[in-house]
């Protein structure tokens, strides 16, 4: 799936009940404390219904003395006779209760928060390498703040629910059930009037529901794209400073943030009119309660009820009426917590069921040693929304031990032409083969084992030298990574900085020249070992001196595997034992740098440019060569 906007708003189509997917998948496994945390909340809310009940029946037997002192489910026998032993008998099991709910509650928070915490760090893990599992193309439709706002802010979101307000909903179901049940029993007429107050809450909730679940999938969408500009913004920080842009990014930032400002007023916006009604609903039947019950109290039954109504019984209703209060209201914040939750989980399943991963990565052939035999035959491939194809029907075959230069003008397709052999991407037509399987039916970790692969725009990690270069490795021995370092040309720099290998690089290696960076990149590669080696403009970041340095050295490493070196700088390719010439996604020449100088084709214009013999170009090369698209 793509979004030519590069959202990931349309991740949320794909999930069906995001709740219920993350809770099959995620909540297994989790029976015991599940259990033990249900166990516990219907426990704790027992407990805390027996002091109103039982200082009812005191208040009646001990105090108003109109009934016998008699507990529910307890022998005669085992009441005391005398009124002070019944008092402190009432003092002792009001106080049990407390402590007991009390243990009860400790042993709900730690099995529900023990779920959350691990919940979230599951579904956190699971996405993130659900995340890269995905095709290149899923990178480039979607930013990084956004995908950043998923696996961070929507998980955190998440995991909130299920360790506060999971707890608190079920805390409040139960309570509910429990006093409805003993005011039923104690007085059911009485009861079904203090009860009206929970169908009410429940359709105010539901109206409330219905109108707060878009309104929040529009706030986690503005937050991700508010997280995508300052990601983008701080990630080209150099770039708006020296171009004295930062106005305008000041500008770009406001108009997102003002973006989210909205989204969230608006959502805030029936909330906040949500809750008060809850507050009156709640206040309607606590005082429905104490008027109808007082009147019966003070003039009989018959004038209101047909049964009667003790002292003691209308304070347990009272008690009970005003414990529902808060909790009922609270049930608000419970279901606005939820939608929240509910619009992230959304976004968390739509990435976690994204259709665009690449299939076959763990079940297809699992590559053993590999000759290097590359071939393309009648490849084709377009970028989604592309109008023209990238790669227009190439067929090249390239022999183990091969070293094959890709040339050509700007956008002519040679890095893609690799993307598909790497499998960064598919192609749309036609085969690519190494060792005559077509690199579709390979286990991809399989096949990337035998790739080493150096970019054009190097990457390092906010770690050591070390690090980096012996990243993806175990027991790297230090003589193998001063050789890797020694072959790429970059152990003469590396071995002047302060701490050598153990260098702390900086985010992205800020702290290393952009030619210190690419050295280290192909180290990296050359450590590795690959049956196949790419070398994406390896050497584009570094000076002609280096560059001698690094092909002298690296020219050690090619001479036993198949290589593909890709270059605009020609005498990076000029001893390969072919050179493949591409122009608008087509081959278009192929031969030695000789042959191809005396064809007197694409290949010799090129090379005519990069010796300064440009009054000896074609008309129309130069147009037509900065026109071409990157």
């Amino acid at each position: 799936m793509s979004n030519s906007d590069g959202s990931l708003d349309g991740l949320r189509d794909h999930a069906d009940q995001p709740m219920r997917y993350l809770a099959r998948h995620y909540l297994r496994g989790y029976g015991p404390e599940l259990l033990l945390g249900g166990v516990s909340t219907v426990v704790s809310a027992a407990l805390l219904s027996v002091p109103a009940f039982v200082l009812g029946i005191a208040l009646d037997a001990l105090f108003q003395q109109t009934r016998p002192f008699a507990l529910p489910l307890v022998p005669n026998g085992w009441i005391p006779t005398t009124v002070a032993g019944q008092f402190w008998l009432t003092v002792g099991i009001v106080t049990t209760s407390f402590l007991l709910a009390s243990v009860a509650t400790y042993l709900r928070g730690w099995a529900l928060n023990r779920i959350a915490q691990d919940v979230q760090h599951d579904v956190r893990t699971a996405t993130y390498e659900e995340m890269q599992t995905q095709r290149l193309a899923f990178f480039d439709d979607h930013k990084t703040g956004e995908i950043m706002s998923v696996l961070n802010n929507d998980v955190n979101q998440l995991e909130s629910f299920l360790s506060q307000d999971l707890q608190s909903g079920v805390r409040i179901v139960v309570t509910a059930v429990t006093i409805g049940a003993i005011t039923l029993w104690l007085h059911w007429q009485l009861a079904l009037v203090t009860l009206t107050m929970v169908p009410l809450l429940g359709y105010a909730s539901y109206q409330f529901q219905q109108r707060i679940e878009p309104k929040y999938g529009d706030v986690r969408s503005s937050v991700g794209r508010l997280n995508a500009r300052l990601e983008n913004n701080i990630g080209g920080i150099t770039v708006i400073k020296t171009f004295g842009r930062e106005g305008y990014e000041a500008d770009r930032v406001e108009e997102a943030s003002d973006d989210y400002r909205s989204a969230n007023w608006d959502a805030i916006s029936t909330r906040i009119k949500f809750f008060p009604t809850l507050v009156l609903i709640t206040a309607f039947g606590y005082g429905i309660t104490f008027a109808l019950g007082g009147w019966v109290f003070l003039f009989g039954e018959g004038s209101i009820f047909t049964l009667g109504l003790s002292a003691g019984t209308l304070v347990t209703f009272l008690l009970y009426s005003r414990r529902l209060m808060y909790p009922m209201q609270q049930f608000g914040q419970v279901l606005n917590n939820y939608q929240y939750a509910y619009a992230a989980a959304e976004r968390i399943v739509g990435l976690l069921r994204e259709p665009d991963r690449i299939s076959d990565r763990e079940t297809g052939v699992e590559l053993g040693t590999v000759a290097g035999a590359v071939s393309y035959e009648n490849v084709s491939f377009a970028y989604d929304g592309a109008e023209e194809t990238t790669i227009d029907d190439v067929s090249l075959d390239v022999e183990p031990g091969e070293t094959v230069g890709l040339v050509g003008p700007t956008g002519a397709g040679k890095t893609t032409l690799i993307k598909l052999l790497v499998r960064l991407y598919d192609a749309d037509d036609g085969t690519v083969r190494l060792d005559g399987h077509d690199v579709r039916d390979l286990q991809v970790p399989s096949l990337r084992d035998h790739l080493g692969y150096v970019s054009q725009e190097p990457f390092l990690f906010g770690g050591t030298v070390r690090e980096n270069v012996a990243y993806g490795q175990t027991d790297v021995t230090d003589d193998q990574l001063e050789a890797a370092l020694r072959r790429a040309g970059a152990w003469e720099f590396v071995s002047e900085l302060d701490d050598g290998v153990e260098t702390v690089v900086g985010e992205r290696g800020v702290k290393l020249s952009g030619g210190q960076r690419q050295r280290l990149a192909i180290a990296r590669a050359v450590l590795e070992d690959p049956s196949i080696l790419i070398l994406d403009e390896a050497t584009s970041h570094v000076d002609n001196e280096t560059e001698v340095v690094v092909q002298r050295n690296v020219a050690e490493v090619v001479d036993d595997r198949t290589t593909f070196v890709i270059a605009h700088r020609l005498s990076t390719v000029r001893d390969a034992d072919r050179i493949v010439v591409l122009d608008d996604g087509a081959v278009v020449e192929t031969g030695t740098h000789e042959e191809l100088l005396s064809a007197d084709g694409l290949y010799a214009d090129l090379w005519r440019v990069q010796v300064g013999e440009v009054e000896s170009l074609p008309d129309g090369f130069v147009e037509t060569s900065v026109t071409a698209d990157d």
